[in-house]
């Protein structure tokens, strides 16, 4: 089946427009989904609103928003008044700044899409823009309405000819890494310990593979749900061993020492000529 575009407008820099659309590029559609059942009878379970005080259930129309203030009380939001407020969508993308790919925190990452050609014929003004950016090392930053919302996207070429387009999280929304860190203070370590640690790290280098990652507990499910379809007994789950606490330096020495036995020949990295030259120098 064809992909289903989840939002289709233009995309404008300036003078230039043209035709785009955005598709979901990660998806949650190939985990495992369950019903709720009433365990009595197998019927699905269905949800309801229900008054609070009375117990009784509350139909759709007789549903509003309200925000809670002192005393239990609430400023009633009639649902004319929310629409009001909501943003006309023009179907544009506006993209009102360029800037270096590395000059935005990850953690502003919300949502990536793929956006692609609605139109065959505007193919050279995308491909265009995308060869620029790659040159240039930049990303566009774009502003417009997404679903409802004031959305702001970063847009980049990925390198391997698709272009994405990923939703930002505004700067409210982002927490400060401060007061999760303001307590833990800084230490001076002993050479030993920093060489060691840079020894691991050199012994463990590589690259990120995502198909070598799985979400066990969704295969679990997986295989739990069809043992039970062919009538086995369900798979038992593996006592996972239980750790020992350990002095930091003898672990850092065990470590070295197993990745010792088990790295061979590598190739030497920034951190292992690092290690090499610290011990040669003790």
């Amino acid at each position: 089946m064809a992909a289903r575009a989840s939002w289709k407008g233009h995309l404008k820099i300036g003078d230039i427009g043209c035709a785009v659309a955005l598709y979901t590029a990660v998806s949650t559609s190939e985990k495992l989904s369950f019903n709720i059942l009433n365990k009595k009878t197998g019927n699905r379970v269905e949800r309801q609103f229900v008054d609070s005080e009375t117990g009784k259930p509350v139909d759709r129309e007789d549903q509003v928003k309200g925000y809670e203030i002192e005393g239990g009380r609430h400023i009633v939001l009639e649902p004319d008044e929310i629409a009001d407020l909501m943003p006309e969508s023009d179907k544009l993308l506006t993209v009102s700044s360029f800037i270096e790919c590395n000059d935005i925190d990850k953690l502003y990452f919300d949502r990536p899409y793929y956006l692609a050609l609605v139109e065959s014929e505007d193919a050279e003004a995308l491909r265009l823009l995308a060869r620029a950016m790659t040159d240039e090392n930049v990303a566009a930053i774009a502003e417009g309405v997404l679903f409802r919302r004031n959305r702001t996207l970063l847009i980049r070429p990925d390198g391997h000819g698709a272009i994405i387009a990923t939703t930002l999280n505004f700067d409210y929304e982002v927490r400060s890494a401060g007061t999760t860190f303001k307590n833990i203070p800084e230490i001076k370590f002993e050479k030993e310990m920093l060489t060691l640690a840079q020894h691991i790290i050199s012994t463990k280098s590589g690259s990120f593979k995502p198909e070598d990652y799985h979400d066990r507990y969704d295969a679990a499910l997986v295989e739990l749900v069809k043992a039970k379809m062919e009538g086995r007994k369900p798979p038992k789950r593996n006592a996972e061993p239980k750790g020992k606490i350990i002095d930091l330096m003898d672990a850092l020495r065990e470590s070295a020492r197993m990745a010792g036995k088990s790295g061979g020949k590598r190739k030497a990295t920034p951190a292992r000529k690092s290690a090499t030259k610290q011990r040669k120098a003790s």
